[in-house]
């Protein structure tokens, strides 16, 4: 009982006050009155009965799919095959199933269990007409995965069952949530993952360092055959953002090593090569499935940059090094869709891997460098802004290296061709000076055209041109006269030769 109710005066029932569940602890109100530890264990059979009904569900599904073919499948050959002998040879193929599977994972039949499972599969595929949303042909990645996956469960027994039996109920139950987003389809494989690495340790108390390599496998073998629908689905904008980037580094083409004070010099050979392999790493992440595939791409080509570095420096590489340098590798590279790939190893990765270990140091290392890329600007590079803007839209590039500086080991035609680029450049540059300077001339003519036109308009505004009417023509002086026509001719002047 509390002292200070004690001493108010105010009588609290003990009872009221103790666990729901009859442990003897205390209970907290906003744990409906369960201590913390029958809470924990209250919330978690709640869970697990969830995940059972979803289960139940997806099988559910799947007999009524099943159902529904073989009443398609039996109405359209009467004749032959009756609805009651369908039903038995359902019953019998299940039957056998199940006598398959018991048998795979028995040491007696270790030998011809791979091959009798993939007869098995066979046969099925072909007894069964799959629907085209769910059940399409396999490609050869997934035919190894599976077998590889197969190989793998079966060193693990009774626990091996368990994991095909929760990854094939999964497979089936997201078969039926496409209609999903992909962050609610994300959080349905995290939890999966959760669940699966929970039950191998506290059911069948499985080793932590075989528990990860289990759920490695899991991963594996469930993203190969989901990655067709959740790699940058059309629901998203991925692929927007995929286009954005990759015009973004196309533009920044012009970026160099010691803008970005990367630590690492291209003319050693061994760092050229280096350089090399980093980018074709962080290229081939796009042509793997796997979260975890990629993940090791990117950590191939972080170590490949980190030897690059200390190659160069003739000592280990430091993280204030290696960011600028992964920045520099990633505009070199321009790998295709850079965002679909990130966003699909953070949604659909094992978070476990993700949030240790070196690989999710690289990788959130690359996260960073992407969004530098994206937020560069005139003060990242130490530039001015004139010369930013001029650099991003082409009129010009930075000077190139001088022929003086270069070694003596390097041909002569480098060295011509780098001079060629450096008077082009410098003739670009004067170029565009006088485009300028002719432009301004037009202008001030245009203004000075205006303005002396203005001035016209204004003094004829102010002095107004009046135009009088014409005057009256004189008459001849002999017009009054009437008789004219009388008078005689006018006398014509004649010359006389004196």
């Amino acid at each position: 009982m509390n002292l200070k109710s004690e001493r108010r005066g105010i009588h609290v029932d003990q009872s009221e006050l103790l666990c729901k569940k009859g442990c003897g602890y205390y209970g907290n109100p906003a744990w409906q009155g369960f201590c913390s530890k029958c809470w924990r264990e209250e919330y978690h059979k709640a869970r697990q009965k969830q995940i059972q009904e979803d289960w139940e569900l997806a099988e559910r599904l799947q007999r009524e799919e099943e159902e529904a073919y073989a009443s398609s499948q039996s109405s359209q050959g009467a004749q032959s095959l009756t609805f009651s002998k369908f039903e038995e040879k359902k019953t019998n193929e299940k039957t056998r199933k199940v006598t398959t599977v018991k048998k795979f994972f028995t040491a007696s039949s270790r030998a011809g269990a791979k091959k009798a499972l993939a007869g098995k599969l066979k046969e099925l595929q072909e007894a069964k007409a799959p629907s085209p949303a769910i059940h399409r042909q396999a490609s050869l990645e997934t035919d190894r995965v599976s077998k590889e996956f197969i190989d793998f469960i079966r060193t693990y027994q009774k626990p091996g069952q368990d994991i095909y039996k929760q990854c094939k109920l999964f497979l089936d139950t997201m078969s039926h949530k496409r209609d999903l987003s992909i962050e609610e389809q994300s959080e349905c494989a995290q939890d999966f993952y959760q669940n699966v690495a929970d039950r191998l340790q506290t059911r069948w108390k499985v080793p932590p360092e075989k528990v990860e390599k289990a759920m490695d496998e899991v991963e594996k073998y469930i993203m190969t055959r989901q990655y067709k629908y959740v790699f940058c689905p059309e629901t998203t904008d991925d692929e927007k953002k995929d286009l954005a980037v990759q015009k973004r580094i196309r533009a920044l083409h012009w970026v160099t090593p010691q803008m970005l004070c990367v630590p690492v010099s291209e003319e050693i050979p061994e760092v050229s090569d280096m350089v090399v392999k980093a980018i074709t790493d962080i290229i081939e992440m796009d042509s793997k499935r796997v979260p975890r595939d990629k993940l090791a791409c990117i950590t191939k080509c972080s170590k490949h940059i980190f030897n690059a570095i200390k190659i160069t420096k003739n000592e280990p590489a430091s993280a204030d090094d290696f960011l600028p340098t992964l920045i520099y590798i990633v505009l070199k590279g321009n790998p295709p869709r850079l965002q679909s790939n990130i966003q699909y190893i953070t949604r659909f990765c094992n978070p476990s891997r993700l949030m240790t270990g070196e690989d999710g140091y690289y990788f959130t290392n690359l996260c960073c460098a992407v969004a530098f890329i994206e937020k560069l600007d005139a003060q990242s590079l130490n530039l001015s802004q004139e010369d930013f803007d001029r650099f991003m839209s082409g009129q010009t590039s930075p000077k190139k290296q001088e022929s003086d500086s270069f070694s003596p080991d390097v041909c002569l035609g480098v060295k011509q061709m780098c001079k060629s680029l450096d008077l082009l450049s410098q003739l670009n540059e004067r170029q565009e000076r006088i485009v300028s300077e002719a432009k301004k001339l037009e202008k001030d003519l245009i203004d000075w055209t205006d303005g002396i036109t203005k001035e016209v308009e204004d003094i004829v505004e102010k002095y107004p041109l009046e135009i009088k009417a014409k005057s009256q023509a004189l008459a001849a002086i002999d017009s009054e006269n009437v008789e004219n026509d009388k008078l005689p001719p006018p006398l014509q002047p004649q010359v006389y030769a004196g």
